[in-house]
């Protein structure tokens, strides 16, 4: 699973993007009403909103290319193509490595369907699909089954993280995975992730960022 800073993350998420406090006073809100900001966010139609107008962005982009043989688009799946809301919820917006595990064994996670959407296009016009997860290699095939019953059912390859990958930072894992991508003969046109570290470093093509205020990941 991804590195988490879920107590940080909250609080500078009321102070940068939900305007939850008065900045004039220097004050923290309580982390309690910050979680209730971040439910209102996810259910109320915001994140939905933000998603649509990026997704609508992207595929404009991506109609514009013409893919050849091996032309490829690489997408993460944690808060990308598949969600874990319902995870943070069971749990608080708390985590640790043991339930984290039991939820990808229960391949509950569910498509995004707008990201969904993307991807249906982008397989219809000829573009190979990788997804590149920071998710363990111990949780390769809970996640390839999870990803195939939520529909995403054509795609060249998962890549998950070995052992020896375990302690490197999400943007040299991933940068490193990219790359040995484009040494196989593929070309990268395109990314989409949550997290900036998923976008950021060589051969990443169109960037596609999309919202997460749950955690970072570096």
């Amino acid at each position: 699973m991804k590195k988490i800073l879920t107590l940080l993350t909250v609080v500078i998420i009321s102070l940068t993007i939900l305007h939850g406090c008065e900045t004039e006073k220097k004050e923290l809100i309580n982390l309690a009403i910050v979680k209730e900001k971040l439910k209102e966010y996810h259910t109320g139609g915001k994140y939905n909103t933000d998603l649509n107008r990026i997704i609508k962005k992207a595929i404009t982009e991506f109609s514009k290319i013409t893919p050849k043989e091996n032309s490829l688009v690489i997408f993460d799946i944690d808060e990308t193509a598949l969600s874990n809301y319902q995870f943070a919820l069971d749990y608080d917006f708390g985590y640790n490595e043991e339930i984290w595990t039991e939820w990808v064994d229960s391949k509950k996670a569910t498509a995004i369907s707008e990201v969904k959407i993307l991807y249906d296009m982008l397989i219809e016009k000829g573009f190979k699909v990788v997804f590149l997860t920071g998710r363990n290699r111990s949780h390769y095939d809970a996640t390839k089954e999870n990803l195939i019953n939520e529909g995403y059912t054509k795609f060249d390859t998962l890549i998950t993280r070995k052992m020896d990958a375990l302690k490197t930072t999400a943007v040299d894992y991933k940068s490193k995975e990219r790359k040995q991508l484009v040494e196989n003969g593929y070309i990268i046109v395109g990314t989409i992730g949550d997290q900036l570290s998923d976008l950021e470093g060589p051969y990443h093509g169109i960037q596609v960022k999309l919202p997460n205020y749950y955690y970072i990941v570096k």
